[in-house]
This record gives C-alpha cells, sequence and structure tokens, in this order.
C-alpha cells in the first residue's frame, strides 16, 4: 500500500473535484468529507508505523529526473509522522471553521475551498521527502495556495502582508536552493536521497557554509528571532483557518528541518552554531513574549506568542539532548493545537465583532460563557499551564537544555512567566468586566463551532495527562537523530543511586 503517495493523490483530487462542483455548499461539504477520509487513512498508517523498526517506513521511491538522481521518495520516521498527523487533523477542523469565510468577502468559495486541499497535499508531502530536492520543491510549491488564501482571502492589508510573506519565504528558499545544489556537486554521490548523502561531506568548513544555506531558509521559516517580521502581518491579515495551517503547520517545517537535515547533514557545523542558534532562540523566547504583551490587535497578539514559542522548539532542537530534542518535537505538535484554538477562536469572535482590537471587547464571559471558557482553556495552554499537553513539551526542553546550557535554560523561563502577563491580560481585557456595549448581543458558539473547538480542546487535555502514544513514536527518531551527529546525553551531575542501596 502507497500510504504516503495515497494521502497527497486523494488530497489532490479532492481539490480538482472541488472545482468542479457547481453548488458552493456542496463543495464544503465535499472539502469536509475528503479532509476526513485523508486523516482516516492517517490514522490507518500510523496504527502500522513500528516506532522500534526501521527508521524510515512506508518508503517508496521511484526515479523522477534520472539524469540528475532525483527521485521521488517519500517515507516517515516517528517526527515526521507526528508532525503529518497534526496537518490531517488541524485541516478538517479548518474546513469546518471556515465554512462562512469566503462567503463574507464575496469571493469564490470553491477555489478557496480547492486551495485548502492542495495545501494539505503539500504538507504531507514536505514532511514525507526523503529526497532533498523533493523536500525543497514541496518547500516552495506550499506557499502557492498559501499566498493566495492571505492575498485574495485575508483582511484590508492582505496583499501587502501576502507578498511581504512570499518575499521572505522566496528569499529562504534560494538560500536553500544554492545550499542543495552545493550539496549535491559536493558530496559526488550523483543522488538527491537524504540516506546517501548523510556523512558525505567532511570538510568542517563546507559544512559550515552549506548549514548556513539551510539553516536561514529554516529560520525564516519557522520563524526565528530576527527572521519573524513577516509573520505578524501574514498572520493578522489571513483568514483565521489559514492562519491556524501558516502557524501550526507550514512554519513547522523549519523548525523539522533544522532537526532533520542542519543536525543530520553537517553535524560538525551543527554543534559549531549552536551557541549561536541557543541565543537566537532565548532572544526570541524573551522578545516575543514581551512585544506580545504590547499588542492591542488580537492576532496579532497571538502572532507574536508564536515567535516566543518557536524560540523554546529552536532551543530544544540546538540543545542535543533527547529530552530536549523530544520535548521540541512534541511542543510542533502541541503548539499546532493550541495555538490553532486560539486563532479559530479568536476568529469567531471576530467575525461576530467585526473587530480585530481587544479595546473593542469587555465582559463577553457573560453573553458567551462557552466561547469565553474554551477561550480560556486555549490561553492557558498556551502558557503552558500543567494538566494541559503545552506543559509537558516545554518542561522536556527546558530540563533538557539545562543538562546542557544552564544559564539559556535559566532565562528562557522568563518567557513562562511573561506568557501568563500576555493571554491573561489579554483574557481580561475581552472576557471580563463590564459587558460592552457592542457585545452584548454577541452569540455564543453554535454546534459547528463547538465541533470545531471540542477536538481540539480534548486533545490539549488527552495529551496533557498522557502523552506517551506520542512520545513512544517520538523518542526512537530523536535518538536516532541524535546519534548521527555523534552526541549522547550529558551524565546527571549527582550519580543515582542503585536498587537497594
Amino acid at each position: 500500500m502507497p500510504w504516503l503517495s495515497t494521502l497527497m493523490g486523494v488530497s489532490v483530487l479532492g481539490a480538482l473535484g472541488v472545482t468542479l462542483v457547481r453548488n458552493d455548499k456542496l463543495a464544503k461539504q465535499f472539502t469536509l468529507v475528503v479532509s476526513l477520509i485523508v486523516l482516516a487513512l492517517t490514522v490507518a498508517m500510523a496504527v502500522q508505523f513500528s516506532p522500534n523498526g526501521d527508521k524510515f517506513q512506508f518508503a517508496e521511491t521511484y526515479d523522477w529526473i534520472p539524469a540528475f538522481g532525483v527521485h521521488y521518495g517519500v517515507a516517515v520516521d516517528g517526527i515526521a509522522l507526528v508532525l503529518i498527523l497534526l496537518s490531517v487533523i488541524l485541516v478538517p477542523i479548518v474546513v469546518l471553521a471556515s465554512w462562512h469565510d469566503a462567503e463574507a468577502g464575496k469571493r469564490s468559495v470553491r477555489t478557496y475551498f480547492s486551495l485548502l486541499l492542495v495545501l494539505e497535499a503539500m504538507m504531507i508531502g514536505v514532511f514525507a521527502a526523503t529526497d532533498v530536492f523533493l523536500f525543497y520543491v514541496f518547500f516552495e510549491a506550499m506557499l502557492i495556495p498559501m499566498y493566495f488564501m492571505i492575498g485574495s482571502y485575508g483582511g484590508a492589508q492582505r496583499s501587502y502582508a501576502a507578498v511581504k510573506f512570499l518575499l521572505y519565504s522566496l528569499f529562504g528558499g534560494l538560500l536553500m536552493l544554492v545550499a542543495v545544489i552545493a550539496l549535491y556537486s559536493i558530496a559526488g554521490k550523483g543522488t538527491f536521497m537524504f540516506s546517501d548523502l548523510v556523512g558525505t561531506i567532511q570538510d568542517v568548513t563546507t559544512q559550515k557554509w552549506l548549514f548556513l544555506g539551510f539553516f536561514i531558509a529554516f529560520a525564516i521559516k519557522a520563524p526565528l528571532w530576527p527572521f519573524h517580521t513577516w509573520l505578524p502581518d501574514a498572520a493578522a491579515q489571513a483568514p483565521a483557518g489559514a492562519a491556524v495551517l501558516l502557524v501550526g503547520v507550514l512554519d513547522k517545517v523549519g523548525t523539522y528541518g533544522m532537526l532533520r537535515f542542519c543536525l543530520e547533514l553537517f553535524p560538525d557545523a551543527a554543534k559549531f552554531f549552536t551557541p549561536l542558534v541557543i541565543t537566537l532562540s532565548v532572544i526570541g523566547i524573551v522578545y516575543g513574549a514581551i512585544v506580545a504583551i504590547g499588542q492591542t490587535d488580537m492576532k496579532r497578539l497571538i502572532a507574536y506568542t508564536s515567535v516566543s514559542h518557536f524560540g523554546f522548539i529552536a532551543m530544544g532542537v540546538f540543545a542535543m539532548t533527547t529530552s530536549a530534542g523530544s520535548g521540541a518535537t512534541l511542543y510542533m505538535v502541541n503548539h499546532g493545537f493550541s495555538t490553532g484554538a486560539l486563532f479559530l477562536i479568536a476568529g469567531f469572535l471576530i467575525y461576530r465583532r467585526g473587530s480585530q482590537f481587544i479595546a473593542d471587547y469587555g465582559g463577553v464571559q457573560k453573553v458567551a460563557p462557552i466561547l469565553a471558557g474554551t477561550f480560556l482553556v486555549a490561553g492557558l495552554s498556551s502558557l503552558s499551564l500543567p494538566g494541559l499537553s503545552t506543559f509537558v513539551s516545554e518542561f522536556m526542553v527546558l530540563t533538557g537544555t539545562y543538562q546542557r546550557y544552564v544559564v539559556p535554560a535559566v532565562i528562557a523561563t522568563v518567557g513562562v512567566i511573561l506568557a501568563a502577563i500576555y493571554i491573561l491580560w489579554m483574557y481580561q481585557r475581552t472576557m471580563n468586566g463590564p459587558t460592552a456595549e457592542s457585545v452584548k448581543s454577541l452569540p455564543d458558539l453554535n454546534a459547528r463551532e463547538k465541533w470545531v473547538v471540542a477536538p481540539l480542546v480534548a486533545l490539549l487535555l488527552v495529551f496533557g495527562f498522557y502523552p506517551k502514544p506520542l512520545l513512544d513514536v517520538i523518542n526512537p527518531a530523536v535518538k536516532d537523530t541524535l546519534s548521527s551527529v555523534s552526541v549522547t546525553d550529558p551524565k546527571p551531575a549527582v550519580p543515582v543511586a542503585q536498587e537497594g542501596q
């Protein structure tokens, strides 16, 4: 069973099918059904995955451009699998949440939902690619549907935000393309297959230059400070559903690329640049949180919280301990659910009131208690409250980093304190206090919106108390990745007593 090709094929064929449907309501229903089929197939594939089996499973390899050694090569390890699961879980939720988004702007409903399915295929492909050139193709191709979703269906400044998003991403992609071609030429293997390229670049200086080409592209995509400036504009102007996939999935390609390609292809360069990356990550954690506190636009505030969160993820990747690496991977998944819930509930609020500004709200919990309650749960998950899934991943990143880099780990905890300020202050200004005149008739969540929010809240709670199913898949893959970088976890400072002593 060619699982991965089937998943992408169903999404692409579904996108074509949506364009052929003449009725807008039927087009939305068809999109939802297709996305649920892709989710069901992905779950069926995941059940057959063996965490302790081969590193890459469900592999498919076909010649694509034989003259240059380019293959259509796809497979997944534990890291890629959980990120694909994140993608296919979010897509049907976004479809349901975006039911009226295109209609509100009097734009083509069928085009919007077909773009969603094309984007789903691109997201699966970029995480599954085992040919470096194929990864680059997906890395660039997924910009196209997101560009049109922002530029055609976004807010008042959508054109500016879409162009800025595209230019930043294309610049990073150009750097990576140069590095990919140089890697192919210098390695001399006549192939772009990832497994064949690992360990081929021995010269440390060459590694450093190639590392920078890949890393800058991924740092822009993530985004990591100071390459983050495109994100607040794009997330604020994008429709809520598109913002969820942008921040929840597309940005994870950056941190995934750091873990997959930067560490394994250029291990010596990764060690050399680790102090720099850790420093940028800590700055991003604190900077993103401080700037978020000062925001007056709800969606921009949520976007800046993600800048802070991506600092934690990048720090976990480059701490190069199993705990931090597994925590960073788990953080990618949990952040997608947490920030996804925040963007969607904020989107419901904005759709009702017609304003993104926090000052235009107040006392919403009195008129829409379910909306306010779910917004609080999503917010608490963003500040990593114990009992919610993000706490587990953030704790693992901090403890894993502390094993090797004590000072950065301690400074990063400031971000946890600042997170409580920006989330609780936003909640207080929008949901508590006297009910603003403009929100007195605000309706609570309807049945469709409850179906949107309920799975995300459930996942935040379930993985907050029981993250073992995800960690059982992630841990072996992270250990394998770190072994290729030739690093081992540092020994505890205090010897652990033997049993019986």
